[in-house]
Formats: structure tokens, sequence, C-alpha cells
């Protein structure tokens, strides 16, 4: 399904009846990466799975975003399906995106939320981390310059590609630069104001975003538990879907 929100293209999928629960996938995913988990509680829920600007099928960005856009957008969204009532899922940067949403005075209500392997904390810098961002700044000053530019057109862009993870390779223009924004945004301060019930999914190989982060997440929180997927890394509700699938039906029930 279609809709269009301020002029962007939203593709998202619908199906099942029951209690509303929006999912919003990860960094470079799209709403197709719930499909396995959906598939187990089809009887159970009304389940919508949105994909996000610049993924999927929805419209691509003309410019760089912050989580603040994603928040605007994804109310407006909940907003058009008439929703009074919805329970969240996050998978990573999609609980980034639900983290926000709890700080604002939204025209509906939050019954339960699920963050899964969730972005949000800034992991703490080292003296390694510290040293590739000067060499990386220094070299993009460098090679930005006009004349190096001329000389050799793809440096910088190869210099980039050496530098950056493989979600940073993948994205290109406005969605690079958004997920610079989003990336250097820590969240750490907004996690008291999630009033709702938050059951945290972790698995505990995660290693973009670690187990410890689950805990800061646990402590921060008000009302937050937290299960471990031994095993699974960083996309655990694919590792274990069997496992999410009876926790939305206890936790949201």
């Amino acid at each position: 399904m279609d809709c269009y929100i301020d002029g962007m293209k939203l593709h998202y999928i619908e199906d099942g009846e029951g209690p509303a629960v929006l999912f919003l996938h990860g960094w470079g995913s799209n709403a197709r990466a719930f499909d396995q988990v959906c598939g187990l509680v089809k009887d159970r829920f009304r389940m919508i799975r949105l994909d996000f600007p610049g993924f999927g099928d929805s419209g691509e960005l003309k410019e760089s975003w912050c989580v603040d856009d994603y928040v605007d957008i994804t109310v407006k969204f909940i907003e058009h399906l008439g929703l009074q009532s919805v329970n969240l899922i996050g998978h990573s940067f999609g609980g980034r995106v639900i983290i926000k949403m709890n700080s604002r005075n939204n025209p509906f209500s939050i019954h339960r939320i699920m963050l899964v392997d969730s972005a949000g904390i800034r992991p703490p810098k080292n003296m390694k981390k510290e040293a590739k961002i000067k060499v990386f700044k220094a070299g993009k000053k460098v090679l930005g310059l006009k004349p190096v530019e001329k000389m050799f057109p793809d440096a910088l862009e190869r210099f980039r590609s050496h530098f950056g993870s493989a979600d940073y390779r993948n994205a290109s223009g406005p969605l690079r630069e958004t997920m610079v924004r989003v990336i250097n945004e820590d969240l750490t301060a907004y996690l008291k104001n999630i009033k709702a019930p938050t059951l945290l999914i972790w698995g505990d190989e995660d290693d973009a975003t670690p187990l410890r982060d689950a805990e800061i997440m646990k402590k921060e929180i008000p009302d937050a538990g937290l299960y471990v997927i031994k095993g699974a890394g960083h996309f655990s509700f694919l590792k274990d879907p069997y496992v999410v699938a009876e926790a939305m039906k206890n936790f949201f029930a």
C-alpha cells in the first residue's frame, strides 16, 4: 500500500486483525525484514510495517534528514491511519525513532513498546577511534580542495568508502548525510521520557548495538524489562522469530 504525506511517498504493508502494532525497521533494511515474525502472529494483531523514506519502496530523500524528521513523518503516518492507540516495535534505527517519539505530545496513545537491538546510545570513544576520526577529517579536507578534486575526481569518494561502514558505503547523497547526522546523536537523555511499558529484546552477540546498550536502556526507562537471546547478533528477531512472536502475544495482549 502507498500513501503520501507532505509530498513524500510512504509504502507500507498491512495485514491481520486485532490490536495495532507498527513495525519500524533498522537502517539499510525495509518493512519485509519482519515478514517471518508477522507470519507467526497474523491471527492476533493488525500489523503495519512501514518503509522509512529512503528505504524499501518509499520515496527517496531530496535532502538530509535527522531523527526528528523521521519522527515527524511517522507520527503523521499513524494519524493518517486513524489510530487512537498503537503498539510499537523498533529494530535498530527504528528504535531511535520510537525513543524520540516518546518525548512528544502525540495525538495518539502508545500502549506498549518493544525495542529490538535498538540504536540510540552513542558508543564511548577510544584512542583508536578518535585517531581514525582525525585522519578521516583531515583527509576529507585535503581531498575536498578544488585543485585536488580536479586532478583526482574520484579520490574523495574512494577515501570515504575506505573509512566508512558498509551502511555508509551503500548509502549515497542525502541518505549518506542523514546517516552521519543520525549516528552522531546520543538519545540517552530521552529514555526517561518513555512512559509506556517497554520490553527490550537483545542478542547477546550483538556487536552493532552491544548488550551494554540494553543495560543502559533498562536502567533509564522507567518501566522496562530485558530478554536476551543467546547466540544472536544484531538481528536477533531473525535468529529466533518464535521468541519475538511469543513475546508479542504475551506483552501486547
